[in-house]
């Protein structure tokens, strides 16, 4: 059963984490589709993407935190919400790997407060997606991960990203909640601005003439997504949470190539014609999944949803987005 197309018009979405790099791409998207759209943003950064594409002046802002249910119950209720995107979290791995409690705060808590909230209002709230990571499978053999490997995060990050899933379900098969959940591996594209992250680093040092710095050893495989994709798979889960086969179920999204580390570099360097700066290698990262790989079978069987980029096509674009916010000439 394919799900009806939604009248985004006629909705009235709240997303978590709007402010930050995907959120910011998602909520440009649902402006687009001409929705209603109400943001949560606790710390208001003038460089967000939200900021400087004018978006942030189309949205209704709420001014708090995820730790706070007050907030979330308000705007929930004050806007009568009846799409739910959670993309809010403390995302990245070694911040948490430094100082746990304030990523479990934000993670966990954060997830339950803002599920509970939705439950109270469930008359409202009708489509809930919560967006996880490849990271709540933990660290595993049997690759490439499929929906029905367990949950088994085992260092903070991963266990945040765990626990957010399983209370997810929860509040589906208790409460009847109409919550679906994305697991997405690391999504790369203009806007991210954490440039511990390998895209937008090795992008910046590369503009800057630089040699590119590798945490690991350089040998670690991840599932690359392009922002733009990712947003289509929250969109897609939005539009077929009310189906029961859907409702509760984890879906994952990768265009299924997987790169080392090095190879991502490599990329890199090719899309931005650079052959002179290899990069200096620390091999300092430590409690990370050395090898990380996502199966998109199950979205392509039920919902539908196929990637539009292969890494070459999505790091074009990103490289070009860096180029205007630093200022580098082409």
């Amino acid at each position: 059963m394919n799900a009806e197309p939604l009248d985004w018009s006629q909705q009235r979405v709240f997303v978590t984490g709007a402010s930050g790099f995907v959120g910011s791409w998602l909520v440009k998207t649902l402006l687009k589709k001409q929705a209603r759209v109400t943001v949560l943003i606790r710390d208001l950064d003038d460089h967000s993407e939200l900021v400087r594409s004018g978006a942030i002046h189309q949205v209704a802002v709420v001014n708090g935190c995820l730790e706070d249910f007050g907030s979330l119950e308000r705007a929930i209720n004050k806007f009568e919400t009846n799409i739910v995107f959670h993309l809010a979290a403390q995302a990245i791995v070694g911040a948490a790997l430094r100082s746990p409690l304030p990523t479990f705060e934000a993670n966990i808590r954060g997830s339950y407060n803002l599920l509970e909230a939705c439950r109270i209002h469930s008359g409202l709230v009708q489509r809930v997606v919560v967006a996880s990571s490849d990271k709540a499978y933990g660290e595993t053999d049997n690759l490439p991960y499929k929906e029905t490997h367990p949950l088994s995060g085992r260092h903070p990050y991963d266990v945040s990203k765990s626990c957010t899933d399983l209370i997810a379900a929860t509040y589906q098969a208790t409460y009847g909640l109409p919550i679906t959940i994305a697991r997405c591996g690391n999504i790369y594209g203009g806007g991210d601005l954490n440039w511990s992250r390998i895209v937008p680093g090795t992008i910046r040092s590369f503009l800057k003439k630089e040699r590119p710095v590798l945490r690991s050893d350089g040998t670690f495989v991840r599932d690359y997504i392009y922002v733009e994709d990712a947003v289509q798979a929250y969109l897609a889960l939005a539009e077929a949470t009310t189906r029961p086969e859907i409702q509760g179920h984890g879906f994952n999204f990768s265009n299924e190539s997987y790169v080392t580390v090095r190879q991502i570099v490599s990329a890199i360097a090719e899309v931005m014609g650079i052959s002179d700066l290899p990069a200096i290698v620390l091999g300092q990262a430590n409690h990370e999944i050395p090898s990380q790989s996502l199966s998109a079978e199950k979205a392509r069987t039920l919902l539908k949803w196929r990637s539009a980029y292969t890494l070459a096509r999505g790091l074009e674009p990103t490289v070009e987005w860096y180029r205007t916010y630093l200022g580098s000439p082409a």
